[in-house]
C-alpha cells in the first residue's frame, strides 16, 4: 500500500509537487506520460493546471487520473536541507 497524496501543486514544465500522507514530498514529471492517449488532453496547460487531489491520488477533468503507486514510485523525493536546521 502506498501513502495517499494529500496535496498537489502544478509547477512549470508539466511537473507536479506532491505531498503524501506520510509527510514525504517530491516532484513528479508528467512529460513522459503526455503522449499516452488518456493524458493527451493535459498538453493544454490550462487543463493541466486544474489538477486536484481526488481520493488517494490526483485527477483532472474528464476522469483523468493516475495510480498513486505510479506517483509515489516515480516521484523525485525532496529532502530537507541540513542547513535549514543549523
Amino acid at each position: 500500500m502506498y501513502p495517499p497524496v494529500i496535496k498537489v501543486l502544478p509547477l512549470t514544465d508539466y511537473q507536479l509537487q506532491l505531498t503524501f500522507q506520510n509527510g514525504e514530498e517530491g516532484i513528479f514529471d508528467m512529460k513522459p506520460y503526455l503522449s499516452l492517449p488518456i493524458f493527451q488532453p493535459l498538453n493544454d496547460l490550462l487543463m493541466f493546471n486544474k489538477v486536484r487531489v481526488c481520493f488517494d491520488t490526483i485527477a483532472w477533468e474528464g476522469d483523468i487520473d493516475i495510480d498513486p503507486e505510479t506517483l509515489y514510485n516515480g516521484c523525485e523525493k525532496q529532502v530537507a536541507s541540513i542547513s535549514a536546521f543549523a
